[in-house]
């Protein structure tokens, strides 16, 4: 708009300069009206009728996921709200929120695994195996998004150059490896809390998630004042580890799952700690060296541990 409008007569009538964000809001709104525009053939199609039966059902799974997505905004957005409350100045939020960015890589992973994952779990469920899939899945879930989140951690700098251009935000580029593990527990979370979905009790995920809300805020406002957004992606990392902890003991006792505890809990180390060393002990950070040496290194400690796995795979293509 702010490009077209000087230059289109129609378009100048609608523009106000001042709006900026709005129209990121209206954006959104017309890509929505689209979609129910092209969908709208298949609603007029259908034959109405309500039943009374299967929306209560749908109300006692549905609604605990609602206050469970509540709690997941509270997690993920309020702490940029909080920073504001709690005095921090704008250019220190305005970096924070910009480094954040390149954790986003991190959440489009998981989002991306969670939406294909979720139906399989679903039309899984009543297979003999089922928990032992499960278990298999959750392995390969954080092999993968070890390596990625390594991956992500070691070419952080080089990522900013791309995402966040404008180099007096870089002062907050500390809190990246903590935002992307922070994501990438909460994908873990997700292949744990199978279970709730699978037997029915979806309040039990309310429950976790309003802790890890609960965690957010109070660690939030003890950490801000003395931290500064340092100690909002402290939080987040905090919440979203509490969240997975609590859903892996609670799952252990309602649907036990054969997860291979011991290599996964190793990898999750491994990878972490080679992150830490890349990231945060600036002689090696500075050259790449370590970082790749660790990629490749974590890449062949995972191929040394699951030979059998990868020649199982290779050998079904």
């Amino acid at each position: 708009m702010p490009k077209w409008a000087p230059n289109n007569n129609v378009l100048a009538t609608i523009y106000h300069e001042d709006f900026q964000i709005g129209y990121i809001f209206i954006s959104n709104v017309i890509a929505s009206l689209f979609t129910l525009i092209i969908l709208l053939p298949d609603y007029i199609k259908l034959k109405w009728s309500f039943n009374t039966e299967l929306w209560k059902k749908m109300i006692n799974y549905g609604f605990p996921i609602l206050i469970a997505g509540v709690a997941f905004a509270i997690n993920e957005h309020f702490d940029k709200i909080l920073l504001d409350w709690l005095h921090v100045p704008l250019a220190q939020i305005g970096a924070y929120s910009a480094c954040y960015k390149i954790g986003m890589f991190m959440v489009l992973f998981r989002t991306a695994y969670t939406l294909g994952i979720e139906p399989f779990f679903f039309s899984h469920a009543k297979n003999e195996n089922a928990q032992k899939t499960y278990a298999e899945i959750t392995k390969y879930f954080v092999i993968f998004g070890s390596f990625m989140s390594l991956a992500i951690i070691v070419f952080a700098d080089v990522l900013k150059i791309f995402l966040v251009p404008r180099k007096e935000y870089w002062e907050a580029m500390n809190i990246v490896p903590l935002i992307v593990i922070a994501n990438f527990f909460l994908g873990i979370y997700t292949n744990l809390s199978v279970w709730y979905k699978l037997i029915d009790k979806t309040k039990i995920g309310a429950y976790i998630s309003i802790i890890g809300a609960i965690a957010t805020l109070v660690l939030n406002f003890i950490l801000i004042p003395t931290m500064s957004y340092l100690g909002s992606a402290i939080a987040t990392i905090i919440a979203y580890g509490t969240m997975m902890f609590i859903s892996y003991k609670l799952g252990q006792k309602k649907y036990p799952i054969p997860y291979e505890k011991k290599k996964i809990t190793v990898y999750l180390i491994l990878s972490i700690a080679l992150s830490f060393l890349s990231f945060y002990i600036p002689i090696l950070r500075n050259t790449f060296i370590f970082g790749i040496l660790s990629l490749l290194f974590f890449a062949y400690f995972v191929y040394k541990n699951e030979k059998e796995l990868f020649a199982k795979i290779l050998k079904r293509n």
